[in-house]
C-alpha cells in the first residue's frame, strides 16, 4: 500500500467519520440525558438535507456574485435551518410524543420513534418529492487543494474541522458551565434534581432540541456532498447506531472514536476490499458487543444501594 493511498483513506475515512459524528453525537446526548433511543433521528438528518439542499438551490445554486458572500450566505442557510429544525421539530416531537413515553418499556420507546420516523420521512415525500436535490455551490465556492499531487475539495475539511468544533463545544458545555452541571445532576438522579427544584422538563426539552439540531447540522452540512434523495436518513440512522453502540451510549467522546472508528475502517474497506464495506463495520460492532457490551467509553453509572 503506498502513501498516497494511504492519505486517501485517510481523508476519506475523517470525512465520513465528521458526518456520521454530528448525527450520532445529537443521539447519544438525547440518550445521555433522557435515556430513550431516538430513532426519530435519521429523520432530522434527512430534514437538513433537503432544506439545506433546496434553498440552496433557490437562492445559492444559480446566483452570481462574490464568491465569499455567496460562501457567507451558504453557511449561514445551513446554519440558520439547521436551528429553525432543531427548535420546531425538536419541541414537535419531545412535547407531542416523547413526553407520553418517559418511564415507559424501552421496546415501546423504540416503535414510537420508529414510527415517528416514518411519519416525517413521509413529510418529507410530501413537501420535496421524490425527485433529488443538488445542492453543489458551497463545494465549487471553496475551491480544492492539492497534496502531494492528489486533489481534495477544501469544503470536505471544514467538515473535518466542524466535527471537532462540535466536539470541543459539547465537552465545555457539559463540563465548565452551569447548564452542565444542572444536566449532568439530571443524568445522575432525575428524581433527586426534581427534589431540589430543578425544572427536569425544561432540561429534557432543551437538550432534544439541541440533539435535533445536530441531527439536522450533520444533514446540512453534508447536503453539499450528496445527492439529496429519498432514503438517505435510513442508512445514516443504522450507521448512527453503529456508532454510538462502539463508543457506548451516552459518551461523547465515545461517539467521537466510534465515529472515527467507523469512518477509517469504512473507507479502507472501499479502496481495498470493496465487497467488505458494511461488513467491516457491523464485525467492529459485533466484536465490541462480545468484549465491551456497554461500549469503548460507556459512561459510569452509579449503583443506588
Amino acid at each position: 500500500m503506498d502513501l498516497e493511498l494511504l492519505l486517501v483513506i485517510l481523508v476519506d475515512g475523517l470525512v465520513y467519520s465528521s458526518y456520521l459524528f454530528l448525527v450520532a453525537v445529537g443521539l447519544t446526548v438525547i440518550f445521555g440525558v433522557q435515556k430513550v433511543l431516538n430513532v426519530t433521528h435519521g429523520a432530522f438528518y434527512s430534514f437538513g438535507a433537503y432544506l439545506t439542499a433546496f434553498l440552496l438551490g433557490l437562492w445559492i445554486n444559480d446566483a452570481e456574485g462574490s464568491a465569499w458572500k455567496l460562501l457567507a450566505l451558504s453557511l449561514a442557510i445551513i446554519l440558520i435551518g439547521s436551528v429553525f429544525l432543531g427548535v420546531v421539530l425538536g419541541v414537535l416531537i419531545e412535547r407531542g410524543l416523547l413526553k407520553f413515553l418517559y418511564n415507559r418499556d424501552e421496546h415501546i420507546v423504540v416503535l414510537a420513534t420508529f414510527a415517528g420516523f416514518l411519519v416525517l420521512e413521509d413529510v418529507i415525500l410530501l413537501i420535496w418529492g421524490t425527485d433529488p436535490y443538488l445542492a453543489f455551490r458551497p463545494l465549487e465556492l471553496m475551491g480544492s487543494s492539492d497534496i502531494t499531487g492528489l486533489i481534495f475539495d477544501n469544503y470536505t475539511f471544514t467538515m473535518i474541522g466542524l466535527s471537532f468544533l462540535v466536539a470541543l463545544v459539547l465537552w465545555y458545555g457539559l463540563n465548565r458551565t452551569q447548564f452542565g452541571k444542572v444536566l449532568l445532576a439530571v443524568i445522575f438522579d432525575r428524581e433527586v434534581s426534581m427534589a431540589m427544584g430543578i425544572n427536569v422538563t425544561k432540561i429534557f426539552l432543551i437538550t432534544f432540541i439541541i440533539g435535533t439540531f445536530l441531527g439536522a447540522l450533520g444533514g446540512a452540512y453534508h447536503a453539499p456532498i450528496i445527492s439529496v434523495q429519498p432514503g438517505i436518513g435510513v442508512e445514516v440512522i443504522v450507521l448512527a447506531f453503529a456508532v454510538v453502540v462502539i463508543g457506548g451510549m451516552g459518551s461523547i467522546p465515545g461517539a467521537l472514536i466510534g465515529a472515527i472508528v467507523v469512518g477509517l475502517s469504512r473507507a479502507a474497506a472501499v479502496h481495498l476490499y470493496p465487497e467488505l464495506e458494511l461488513f467491516v463495520i457491523y464485525a467492529i460492532m459485533a466484536l465490541v458487543l462480545i468484549f465491551r457490551p456497554e461500549g469503548l467509553f460507556a459512561p459510569i453509572h452509579a449503583r443506588k444501594i
